[in-house]
């Protein structure tokens, strides 16, 4: 997941992301949590939260979250970073930054998708809280076995 922005008014995450989150063998967040409260939040759901920091996340998180990293889930290698640049170019960039990564995970658009580049899997989960321009509010689901990997996109709205 991506772009949460919590906490921000009433707003809290879905129940159908919130039921996905506590049986997934582990979370990763591509920044914009906002608060160390919200990280905690998660946290406190079971499987192991991997993040990056966002461009808004607040001064606290700064000591905890890398810009990017690289995790393993399931013998597949993904990198994680938030802001994947501009539009034009933006999976061959991805691509390099990660070079042996099985998938690249990046949010600050809010809007989702799932490329193939080359070998590669480029996943932006768009955001389950704020839609903005998006269609949809949105998570991905990322299934391992082995090093094959299968993103899907999740509809939340």
């Amino acid at each position: 997941m991506s772009d949460t922005h919590l906490p921000r008014g009433s707003r809290r995450l879905p129940d159908a992301c919130v039921e996905r989150l506590r049986t997934a063998d582990a979370i990763l967040h591509a920044g914009d949590f906002v608060s160390g409260a919200f990280l905690d939040e998660l946290c406190g759901l079971g499987p192991p939260v991997f993040g990056v920091l966002g461009n808004v996340d607040e001064p606290a998180l700064r000591l905890l979250l890398p810009v990017e990293r690289v995790v393993e889930v399931g013998g597949a290698r993904i990198g994680m970073v938030h802001v994947g640049g501009a539009r034009a170019g933006r999976p061959e960039r991805l691509v390099a930054r990660f070079p042996d990564c099985h998938a690249v995970v990046y949010g600050h658009t809010h809007i989702p998708e799932v490329v193939r580049h080359g070998d590669r899997w480029i996943v932006n989960p768009g955001s389950p809280t704020e839609r903005r321009r998006a269609p949809t509010r949105a998570m991905a689901v990322i299934e391992v076995e082995a090093v094959e990997l299968r993103p899907r996109l999740i509809d939340l709205t």
